[in-house]
């Protein structure tokens, strides 16, 4: 439960806004190392006809594709699907192979009576390059293999676009969390984000060494106790993330029914949640990006407002406080649910008393 007077979704997903399903393709060894082998991936998320879509880019050094496409002010107003992918700007290519799949099941923007479509896909990236070899990016084949894959139960963590991430010193990967809100103008709406972890600022306190989306009060209900210090001090030891380039991305979605300028603003809320559980964020050395996506299948009751507001203000305040928990809660889960990877240390390599709850 939170403060928000919800629960979590049956899946705690992605996957619990109807209609919504994820598909993963990585390339990884178990050999892999800082400079050799395979350890990167692609993300997709697939979305039901009549989905409209928000983003919003707050990192200094973004890869995107089709982000243009989704100012509010714009003439397309659905999205078919949304790329997460690693390989920097090389993995921009996977979106190729997302799109000629789409075509393939007709689904995109009709353009004639021949059948012809355009599917809309947009897309973000992260700087994966160094984990196994440079060479070794997403291509069409991997955005093409992804959606193929989709389905509404899927991997967390240490897959896909999260294949060859790394949070901070800690090995990242893909996470997701979800809402079902309570009492209120969305009462019954779910909220839900999918994450993939790649920041260049810390997901631990160092004070405490739990993660900063997990305070003390609640840190039971993720299973984890405030770890030994002196397993925080030697993690602390360990510096800082030393590459260049990095950058958060994800989708924050709900079922509740918004314009393309309210899922923009629940992409703005997300990056709150960004906030909460990355320190620093939004540097000039990421390119963080979220995505918002609202299907619009979920029913709300009318609220009055002031004739001038949106008569969806109510409802979209609501998930926007939401998005801003769920995005929190999906890169702890990220974290967590990291396996190692090209001898990047995962949170419970370096915490492993955080998860002794029995004294």
């Amino acid at each position: 439960m939170t403060g928000l007077g919800a629960g979590t979704g049956s899946r705690n997903s992605l996957a619990d806004v109807d209609g919504l399903i994820v598909g993963h393709h990585h390339e990884l060894d178990e050999d892999a190392t800082l400079g050799s082998g395979r350890a990167t991936g692609c993300t997709v998320v697939l979305a039901p006809a009549g989905t409209t879509a928000g983003v919003d880019v707050r990192g200094g050094g973004p890869g995107t594709r089709e982000t243009d496409l989704l100012d509010p002010s714009h003439s397309v107003q659905q999205v078919d699907a949304v790329l997460l992918t690693g390989g920097s700007a090389y993995g921009l290519a996977a979106g190729d192979g997302v799109m000629r799949r789409l075509e393939e099941l007709g689904r995109g923007i009709p353009m004639d009576a021949q059948g012809h479509v355009v599917p809309i896909v947009p897309g973000a990236v992260i700087f994966d390059l160094p984990v196994g070899d440079w060479s070794v990016r997403p291509t069409a084949d991997h955005g093409y293999l992804a959606v193929d894959a989709a389905a509404a139960d899927f991997a967390r963590g240490s897959v896909g676009a999260g294949a060859g991430a790394r949070a901070g010193i800690l090995k990242g990967g893909v996470g997701t969390a979800s809402l079902v809100l309570g009492a209120g103008p969305a009462e019954g709406v779910t909220v839900a984000a999918l994450v993939v972890a790649n920041p260049v600022g810390s997901v631990f306190d160092p004070h405490t060494g739990l993660p900063w989306g997990v305070g003390y009060a609640d840190a039971a209900s993720w299973g984890l106790r405030p770890p030994a210090r002196a397993e925080v001090d030697a993690a602390v030891e360990r510096g800082q993330k030393g590459t260049v380039l990095n950058t958060t991305i994800g989708v924050v979605a709900t079922d509740a029914a918004l314009s393309k300028a309210g899922c923009r603003r629940v992409a703005v809320a997300g990056h709150d949640g960004l906030a909460r559980a990355i320190r620093p964020a939004h540097s000039p050395l990421d390119g963080d990006t979220l995505f918002a996506l609202a299907t619009g299948t979920a029913e709300t009751a009318p609220f009055e407002v002031p004739a001038a507001f949106p008569a969806d203000l109510p409802v979209l305040d609501a998930v926007c406080a939401a998005a801003a928990d769920v995005v929190a809660r999906a890169i702890v889960d990220a974290v967590l649910s990291a396996t190692p990877v090209a001898g990047i240390p995962t949170y419970r390599d370096l915490f492993p008393s955080a998860f002794d709850v029995s004294s």
